[in-house]
């Protein structure tokens, strides 16, 4: 017997009943799918909170420390000549050296930093270098002033666009022997003369080689 329908007041025709079963089929399949893709999200998302839960967590290892004098040493020893092992005191510390070049001249290069603090200070031993190697590194700037530093004759810069130097605002320079020594960064003068002095007798070991 044919089903009656309420809001039609009569029995439905074998279409309007196919029709009916069509949509609902077509409900249950919608409904289907978009629960399904519910539990996958939350699956996926369930998965990916375990992954991070797992992964060991820490600091970082630290850096291993940047043995100067022993690097000096060796350099020392294959130069046959002085290389510069500053020393700034408590609260610095080295946070790079190594050799670069600037404008076709090898330098040795140690990068200063204080701990917990900004600023910087290197020192640089230019090899078969001259005043021009510290021009190129200052961007061209002159001295105009010098400075004694337990008995070393230090010229002074103080690079007037410290932008275009790569943050340097104060500089010490001095010849060593065939080589130039330069004390450069942001760190006050007299943290920079202190480094100065910590090489006095470096300098003049180089100023007698021959």
């Amino acid at each position: 017997m044919a089903r009656v329908v309420a809001h039609l007041g009569r029995p439905e025709t074998p279409q309007e009943a196919a029709d009916r079963k069509a949509e609902s089929s077509r409900r249950y399949r919608s409904s289907k799918t978009f629960r399904n893709l519910i539990a996958a999200l939350i699956v996926t998302v369930g998965v990916v909170l375990v992954v991070v839960a797992a992964v060991p967590r820490g600091e970082p290892a630290p850096r291993p420390d940047i043995d100067v004098p022993a690097l000096a040493a060796e350099m020392q020893s294959d130069l046959g000549r002085p290389v510069l092992s500053p020393s700034l005191g408590e609260g610095w510390r080295v946070n790079q050296a190594s050799t670069e070049g600037v404008g076709g001249t090898e330098a040795w290069t140690m990068v200063y930093v204080r701990s917990g603090e900004s600023g910087f200070l290197r020192v640089a031993q230019g090899f078969e270098a001259d005043e021009t190697w510290v021009g190129q590194v200052l961007d061209g700037t002159r001295s105009t002033e010098s400075t004694e530093i337990d008995g070393i004759t230090w010229n002074v810069y103080r690079p007037s666009n410290p932008s275009g130097t790569g943050n340097i605002d104060y500089a010490l320079a001095t010849p060593a022997g065939p080589d130039y020594v330069l004390v450069y960064g942001d760190a006050a003068p007299e943290t920079a003369a202190l480094a100065a002095a910590s090489v006095t007798s470096q300098i003049e070991q180089l100023r007698e080689v021959p």
